[in-house]
């Protein structure tokens, strides 16, 4: 465990258990979010930060042998202010305040001051100055470089035009469908659902669920017309059979 006396900045191992810990896919400490003097922050209970520092596995080799080992490693990441112990303002609020005790206690609440690896937040700053930079500068792009930007964007606006002019279309034909029949008729009817982007053209048309039937209990077009081939096939057969 770290030695806070001797030490003036966290160790690399303690870095280790706090990007562990703050990382809830790997930890499994799911975090609340909170309110601190304004900001809002991730809080936790200790209990929960001991029971997944005892299982932890930060990858170097690191492990908690005990949980009274667990809880000052906990104890530590409070001196080294990677957290701070709070309490809530009222029950059930997201109100947070500081505790003045800042000991552990497995029923106490813990906020992050710790904020991570700041890596992706660097590299997007960089990715928007640098697109911002590169459309400020596209009078000076080659002119092929240019003249390849030009088809890109007159692709992309047909192929949002295109998506604009079907779904005008299919509720158009949706609101003819039902003058003159009792179930609207939807061309692409997963066009807007949450599918894949194939998907989203299967099948070609189908028909609204009957009155008070959920929507995915209504067959589709596809399956309605192989059943309906089928029957049809199968009266064939009996008919001749008969004859």
């Amino acid at each position: 465990m770290a030695d806070t006396t001797e030490m003036e900045s966290p160790s690399k191992e303690l870095m280790n258990f706090a990007s562990y810990l703050h990382n809830p896919t790997k930890s499994g400490l799911r975090a609340r979010e909170g309110v601190l003097n304004g900001r809002r922050i991730q809080f936790f209970k200790g209990k929960s930060a001991v029971n997944a520092l005892v299982k932890a596995e930060t990858g170097d080799g690191a492990k908690i042998s005990s949980r009274e080992e667990a809880v000052e490693w906990v104890q530590d990441l409070l001196d080294f202010q990677l957290i701070v112990r709070c309490d809530k303002v009222g029950e059930g609020s997201q109100q947070l305040r500081i505790n003045p005790m800042q000991s552990f206690d497995e029923e106490a609440y813990f906020a992050w001051l710790y904020e991570g690896s700041q890596l992706m937040t660097y590299l997007g700053g960089i990715g928007v100055v640098a697109v911002v930079l590169a459309g400020v500068m596209f009078p000076l792009w080659p002119s092929s470089l240019r003249k390849g930007t030009w088809y890109l964007s007159m692709l992309a606006l047909g192929l949002l035009g295109l998506l604009f002019a079907i779904a005008i279309v299919r509720l158009i034909v949706y609101v003819i469908s039902l003058g003159v029949a009792p179930r609207g008729l939807w061309i692409f009817p997963n066009l807007f659902e949450d599918v894949g982007f194939v998907e989203s053209f299967i099948p070609l048309y189908g028909w609204d669920a009957p009155s008070g039937a959920p929507a995915e209990n209504a067959p589709s077009t596809a399956a309605a017309a192989t059943a309906s081939s089928a029957s049809g096939t199968d009266s064939g057969a009996e008919q001749k059979k008969t004859n």
